[in-house]
């Protein structure tokens, strides 16, 4: 399962290796269309090949203001704390498994 993850624990949590962060609010609907796939993705893969966290933009609004995020679901592809893909709308566990492929 995806990890919730607040501003404060952003850096710290999101600077090592592979790291999709899940930018989403309990209100929105593609956002909860998107949650059962990242959970899926997240028990194909070992943390140490991706790890999956996601933010409440509702309940941290410092990193998705500093990451631009417009619009939601945003999806962040992290690798060694660089921003390498982002993304916007749902997504099958099938392309986010091509954008991971790409960075691994």
């Amino acid at each position: 399962m995806a990890r919730e993850i607040t501003d404060a624990e952003f850096a710290k949590e999101t600077d090592k290796g592979l790291v999709l962060i899940d930018f989403w609010a309990t209100w929105c609907g593609p956002c909860l269309m998107q949650a059962p796939i990242l959970d899926q993705l997240s028990e194909e893969f070992d943390e140490e090949e991706l790890k999956i966290v996601k933010m409440d933009v509702d309940e941290n609004q410092e990193t998705p203001q500093a990451f631009g995020v417009m619009s939601i679901p945003t999806l962040v592809l992290k690798k060694d704390g660089e921003v390498v893909e982002r993304v916007t709308g749902v997504h099958t566990k099938e392309q986010l498994k091509e954008l991971v492929a790409k960075h691994s």
